[in-house]
């Protein structure tokens, strides 16, 4: 085993063209935790936000980006039942901003956060579904309990999570209503399983209401949290609303009334981990993708560590709906 690896370690904020490669050393492992050997990852805003220095608290620098990775276990501390070379996923944590993540040829993760899988789908669609499918899995079920055959909005559906709850959502036999500003992009979210695709303009709340006269079940909110009094206003009683991000930048409403929640519909939130997608889980999501039951939305795939600069480069200037996924290793 060599001493050292190929990884892109940041000492301070930096530009696209700070992304470079250099040779750090290998983690070691230890008790309760797991290196694994980084195969593919999503590139993810929340990268880019820390590349620039304007993270929250929570980050620090010297770091190695990356919240989320899949790859290979090459090592096991003390206490940690998993096989070498068995297929895992990993996410969140603390990855790639208070531990260094995946933007590397190994990453070490404490094992609670480490998932098993088995597929034949290739590093290049694997590698953009761990942070995406939590996420999507995690607002659907634990944020809003939706069941087959209730009706929901995906506020926001061209979003990387939007999509991915838009094809989930549609996979539990819901149905599916999500939006987007730009109507050229409406196929895409009939694709992935929108029931209604509709152009989010000043008549979004009428043509849903055409749709769903009596109330929306559920709703995940991704546009911003001063999207939420219209959002709410769409769902009937005993329905519920999940605040999950804000594309606007909108995380907070000032001087809020909560009575501007209508009587009996419940509003929550969603900010998981690892925990919240269970092995069970995407392994079954990875056989409905084999199936194509299951459509997820990847973007663009970059080959090697040094083309992480271009993967962000195009997350953040060409805009793209789907997942930016860089696969680190080909072997």
């Amino acid at each position: 085993m060599p001493e050292t690896m190929r990884a892109i370690r940041l000492t301070g904020p930096v530009d696209i063209d700070g992304l470079t490669v250099s040779d750090v050393p290998i983690p070691e492992v230890r008790p309760g935790w797991v290196r694994i050997r980084v195969m593919a990852f999503g590139v993810n805003e929340s990268e880019v936000t820390s590349r620039k220095g304007e993270s929250s608290p929570d980050f620090s620098f010297p770091r190695i980006l990356g919240i989320e990775a899949v790859g290979v276990v090459d090592a096991v501390g003390e206490g940690v039942d998993l096989t070498l070379g068995q297929k895992v996923a990993t996410m969140m944590g603390g990855l790639g901003r208070t531990i260094d993540g995946s933007y590397a040829e190994y990453t070490l993760v404490d094992a609670a956060n480490v998932i098993p899988f088995d597929t034949d789908l290739g590093w290049d669609v694997v590698g953009g579904l761990p942070e995406m499918l939590q996420t999507a899995h995690g607002s659907i079920t634990t944020g809003l309990g939706l069941k087959s055959g209730q009706s929901v909005l995906i506020h926001g559906g061209t979003s990387t999570v939007g999509l991915t709850a838009i094809a989930i959502a549609h996979h539990l036999g819901a149905k599916v209503i999500a939006t987007t500003r730009n109507p050229a992009r409406s196929e895409l979210l009939t694709h992935v399983g929108a029931d209604h695709a509709l152009v989010d303009d000043d008549n979004l709340p009428d043509a849903i209401r055409a749709i769903a006269p009596e109330g929306l079940d559920a709703a995940l909110e991704f546009v911003g949290a001063n999207a939420l009094p219209d959002t709410l206003s769409l769902i009937r009683p005993g329905g519920a609303v999940c605040f999950v991000g804000a594309l606007n930048g909108a995380w907070t409403i000032r001087d809020f009334d909560p009575f501007t929640i209508p009587t009996g519909v419940r509003l929550t939130s969603y900010s998981g981990e690892a925990e919240d997608l269970p092995s069970n889980a995407l392994n079954s999501y990875l056989r409905a993708i084999e199936a194509g039951t299951l459509n997820v939305v990847v973007a663009s795939v970059y080959r090697g560590l040094d083309k992480v600069g271009a993967a962000h480069h195009d997350l953040e200037y060409r805009h793209r709906p789907g997942k930016c996924v860089v696969v680190a290793s080909t072997a």
